[in-house]
């Protein structure tokens, strides 16, 4: 019986890569499944009973209420121009510098992966904003939009990140059902401010070997960056005010859940109302604005909780059909242990980042493997940040990375494809190096929350 978990996986793979929704793809799947297993006696009936209230336990999880909040959050910085505003000032204030526009672009990038934590639209603003600046100046095709993609999938690494938002939840369930399975009862769980202090440290490495690789270049191959012709002066004051906003508000919902003083939903409500403060001192706080956030944000809200409640349906006939003790009987037999099981699992959600979005494999995924790894002893936080990581060196890797498919969208003609992807090959490198570094040195994700939460 369990070879037909298995083939339901498979089926879902191949009905998402011919363009359905996946949220109706993963639960029209399984309930068909479900249904030829009630039909031929193989498939108890009992575990969709479990299903209302699996959908009331996501209606009232309050981790998950920060979701929409940091949506709200980065879509009003959006509408009310920080980025752009910052871009400007940056690219400015380091044009002189060798790649300055480059280092600009980084910089920027990550403020807004950190303020937005939307992969696709920080890439799409980067690239609307930036691009045609870059490509004015002289810059060359591959490094910029290569410098450009990069930036924008470090929304999925740098906190507040929703990514992890969603993915501490998800590993605090499975945490806990790797516990009872093993007959533990604890109240110990994972959260996601253990999420974020463990992705700090490498969202900031991350962050300074792209500063180091837009230095080579602009020390190294000048040809590929040079300096503008004409650069406008930006005063000290235009420079901060454009660059501590942002800042501020970062620093204070990052800081007040390190530090334990709000939960990771109190601040993410902190920074929305943030977020509108600062569009107000900007005037760009008026109905229609409002009116378009908050419909941007209700879109994602809802493209986010549809697809959980279409995964919570999948992963209860998955069960039924055996999956979970095929998963479990395969890691266990697999050559080389944990650290064979830590490769297979780290290689397919690699491979499915081609063909699904952070969403989907953290709602089916993750539920799925993360139990019998934590029953074989991997550490919750380092598993948690390496499939962060893993999952943004997918998104950049040709030919389907999700965050070439965005920049390409928004790439003039005259710039060929084949230079975008030859432009990531360098950061996808520097991702390789982090996780390569991350599984020698777990204490690179682990330190930090240990220090803060003990």
């Amino acid at each position: 019986m369990e070879w037909i978990s298995l083939l339901m996986f498979l089926v879902v793979c191949l009905v998402l890569m011919l363009g359905y929704p996946v949220a109706f793809t993963l639960a029209g799947t399984a309930l068909i499944f479900s249904v030829f297993g009630l039909l031929t006696n193989i498939f108890d009936h009992a575990l969709l009973n479990a299903l209302p209230s699996r959908l009331y336990g996501i209606m009232t999880n309050q981790t998950l209420l920060a979701v929409p909040l940091f949506v709200f959050m980065g879509v009003m910085l959006e509408r009310s121009k920080v980025a752009e505003e910052l871009l400007s000032s940056m690219t400015n204030a380091l044009g002189r510098l060798p790649a300055g526009m480059g280092i600009a672009v980084t910089l920027v990038g990550a403020l807004m992966a950190a303020s937005t934590g939307i992969v696709g639209a920080t890439v799409v603003t980067m690239g609307l904003m930036s691009l045609p600046s870059m490509m004015k100046a002289g810059y060359n095709q591959s490094y910029a939009t290569g410098v450009i993609a990069a930036t924008g999938t470090l929304g999925q690494i740098i906190p507040p990140s929703i990514a992890l938002v969603l993915l501490g939840d998800v590993l605090s369930s499975s945490y806990q059902q790797a516990q009872l399975s093993q007959g533990i009862f604890s109240p110990e769980t994972i959260s996601v401010g253990d999420l974020f202090a463990g992705a700090l440290i490498p969202g900031l490495i991350l962050v300074v070997m792209y500063l180091l690789y837009s230095i080579y270049v602009g020390v190294f191959k000048a040809q590929w960056a040079p300096k503008p012709t004409q650069i406008e002066q930006v005063s000290l004051g235009d420079l901060l005010s454009s660059l501590i906003p942002p800042l501020v508000l970062i620093l204070v919902v990052l800081g007040s859940i390190l530090l334990g003083v709000a939960t990771p939903t109190e601040a993410a409500g902190l920074g929305a109302f943030g977020a509108m403060i600062i569009a107000l001192f900007k005037n760009k706080l008026d109905l229609p604005t409002l009116k378009s956030v908050m419909l941007s944000t209700t879109t994602v809200t809802s493209m986010v909780f549809m697809i959980l409640i279409g995964a919570s349906i999948f992963s209860l006939v998955f069960r039924g059909f055996g999956g979970e003790e095929l998963i479990h009987s395969l890691f266990e037999n697999m050559p080389g242990g944990k650290i064979g099981a830590l490769i297979t699992v780290m290689v397919v959600i690699f491979l499915l980042g081609f063909i699904l979005d952070f969403i989907e494999i953290t709602f089916v995924v993750v539920p799925l493997v993360a139990p019998v790894l934590f029953v074989m002893g991997v550490d919750p936080i380092w598993l948690g940040i390496m499939i962060a990581i893993n999952l943004q060196t997918s998104f950049l890797t040709p030919p389907f990375g999700f965050a070439l498919f965005y920049l390409r969208g928004v790439t003039p003609s005259s710039i060929p494809t084949s230079a975008i992807y030859k432009g990531v090959i360098p950061f996808i490198v520097m991702q390789l190096l982090l996780l390569v570094g991350l599984a020698i040195w777990p204490e690179i994700a682990t330190t930090l929350p240990n220090m803060i939460y003990g």
